[in-house]
């Protein structure tokens, strides 16, 4: 097998129209790229808050009560943003213009390359490996069993 049936130019879809929605694409590969990050956002100050309220408490142990109180009053539980904590964020991202872009990618793959995903990658690929060379194989199906396990690590 030299190539993936989902990943077939559809007949008539020109070179154009391909680069096209592979562009769509790259675009949205971003967007789930930034959508990482937003939740990473949201991990990393979930994890912050938490260990500022514990370093309140070992400034009050220390005897900073004062200081403990203004870290605890000013920092401990604030908004991100106002109004909002980061799971707010991630939420109303995810709602509004990640939902919409990835309607979008799917729209134009849909009416472009059939719902196929990777067209021009795919035709990249083709393009830019070296055929019968080891670690340039078309699909797993093209590659022995041994080359598999060792790819794996076996």
């Amino acid at each position: 097998m030299t190539d993936e049936p989902l990943h077939k130019r559809p007949p008539g879809a020109s070179d154009a129209t391909v680069e096209a929605v592979g562009k769509v694409s790259e675009a949205f590969e971003a967007i789930e790229e930034v959508r990482g990050r937003l939740y990473g956002l949201h991990r990393l100050v979930g994890t912050a808050d938490l260990a500022l309220g514990e370093a309140v408490e070992l400034l009050r142990k220390a005897g900073h009560e004062e200081l403990a109180d203004t870290v605890d009053r000013d920092m401990v539980g604030r908004n991100v943003l106002p109004g909002m904590w980061t799971f707010q964020i991630v939420e109303a991202f995810d709602a509004g213009y990640y939902a919409d872009f990835k309607r979008i990618d799917q729209l134009v793959r849909d009416e472009l390359m059939g719902g196929q995903r990777h067209v021009y990658e795919a035709e990249m690929k083709t393009r830019e490996r070296t055929k019968g060379r080891h670690g340039h194989e078309a699909s797993p199906e093209d590659c022995s069993a041994e080359e598999l396990a060792t790819e794996k690590g076996a």
